[in-house]
């Protein structure tokens, strides 16, 4: 069965990842998105990244990291999100359910964007406001997707099941459609529907035929691959080998340039979803016993504006006038190579600027005679969570930026892709 993703791939899908050749030693491993970032912010030489503006939106970023309590565990405030049992048990159907509703999810997590953004004629799916309450309202973005999927579950069509969705007779392409119906006064459908539905074929079809028909099947898979010590990353490398819809990489003046946006979500929220509920490592997590230091932030559309929106980024006045006209980037073009890039080397920058914090506040804690400091490695992954939880917060008006110097918020960079 041969499963092709047309129109939009930046990679000949047949060809597997250079990054296919890295070493086995986990330990070892250097994620090569963040060298692939470097090379291609540099090449570009279009989006800069800010010292001053690291800086100071790390200090900032850190204070409020500690002052909301934010952490892996925040996943599952989510009012939509689909949350596993705990403590955590492999044998319960709703540890497996979770599992293929997280791979769902990431399968599909592209191109939320709306022509019609700020109206209420913007694709949208009315729904409740979350599991078990009785308010219902129209989500919007990503959110829509995710909207979409619990419906359809309480409705009883078991559409996060690779079984169901990878069969076109059990669920032909018209109920796949109905799945993602808008809300009444949406005047526009979900983006790329084709391109969604090809999508699920590919990624349904390769479960059940190779992991038993769940993600889960994978995981056990990945952890007997590894007697149980696998890495993050090592996980997005196996996700990346052997889905194609998953291979988000480019190539920039000859050279192949990984971004992995959605492999990487892929483990980060299987990561979050199933955070133990005790501070690790006293509580050691069930798959990723190594924690998920080696990925870089997801680089999408809100997390770059964020960005820019806290100096960490800067744009020259072209790119600046491109992004207010909402003229269309192409995949793969340089404006929209340059910004992904930059997002993605700018949130390294952030979080070495944090973990230097965290380590003045180590020392200033042990010399105070305090043994108490921050136990949980700061991640890159954390960091984009937290961005984009915000960067969702100011758009709807329900949080804004003090303390720290800002520019004007510029629209998002549009393109059209299932990669991100």
């Amino acid at each position: 069965m041969a499963i092709e993703i047309e129109t939009l791939e930046a990679v000949p899908l047949n060809e597997k990842s250079e990054a296919c050749q890295w070493a086995n030693d986990g330990d070892e491993l250097v994620n090569p998105v963040i060298e692939s970032a470097e090379f291609a912010l540099k090449e570009t030489d279009l989006v800069k990244i800010n010292p001053e503006g690291v800086r100071s939106a790390a200090q900032h970023v850190h204070e409020r990291l500690i002052s909301e309590s934010y952490s892996p565990r925040t996943w599952r405030t989510h009012a939509l999100h689909l949350c596993p049992p705990e403590p955590y048990d492999p044998l319960s159907p709703q540890t497996r359910a979770t599992l293929d509703w997280v791979f769902f999810i990431s399968a599909l997590n592209f191109s939320f964007w709306s022509e019609k953004e700020g109206t209420d004629e913007r694709y949208g799916v009315e729904w409740r406001e979350g599991w078990g309450s009785e308010k219902r309202k129209v989500h919007t973005g990503y959110w829509s997707l995710v909207a979409a999927v619990d419906r359809a579950l309480e409705d009883g069509i078991p559409i996060t099941d690779p079984t169901f969705y990878c069969s076109e007779m059990l669920c032909p392409d018209d109920l796949i459609e109905e799945v993602f119906a808008p809300a009444p006064q949406s005047t526009e459908t979900v983006p790329l529907i084709r391109e969604r539905i090809q999508v699920l074929r590919e990624v349904g079809y390769i479960l059940c035929e190779s992991f038993g028909g769940s993600f889960q099947g994978l995981l056990e898979q990945f952890q007997r691959r590894h007697t149980g010590e696998g890495t993050a990353l090592q996980l997005v490398q196996m996700v990346t080998e052997t889905f194609p819809s998953f291979r988000d990489e480019t190539w920039l003046d000859g050279r192949r340039v990984f971004i992995w946006k959605r492999a990487q979500i892929l483990v980060a929220e299987t990561w979050a979803a199933f955070y133990p509920p005790s501070p690790l490592p006293s509580s050691a997590h069930p798959f990723f016993p190594k924690g998920i230091h080696q990925l870089t932030m997801f680089a999408d559309y809100r997390v770059p504006q964020i960005l820019h929106h806290l100096r960490i980024l800067t744009y020259p006045s072209s790119l600046t006038h491109i992004l207010k006209m909402h003229t269309p980037l192409q995949n793969g073009s340089r404006e929209e190579v340059s910004i992904r890039a930059g997002s993605i080397v700018a949130v390294e920058r952030v979080r070495e600027e944090i973990e230097r914090l965290v380590e003045e506040r180590r020392k200033s804690s042990l010399a105070k005679g305090n043994s108490e400091a921050e136990k949980e490695r700061v991640s890159s992954v954390i960091i984009d969570f937290y961005l984009w939880d915000l960067a969702k917060r100011i758009e709807s008006g329900n949080d804004r930026i003090e303390g720290t110097e800002t520019d004007e918020i510029v629209p998002a960079h549009r393109t059209r892709s299932i990669w991100y």
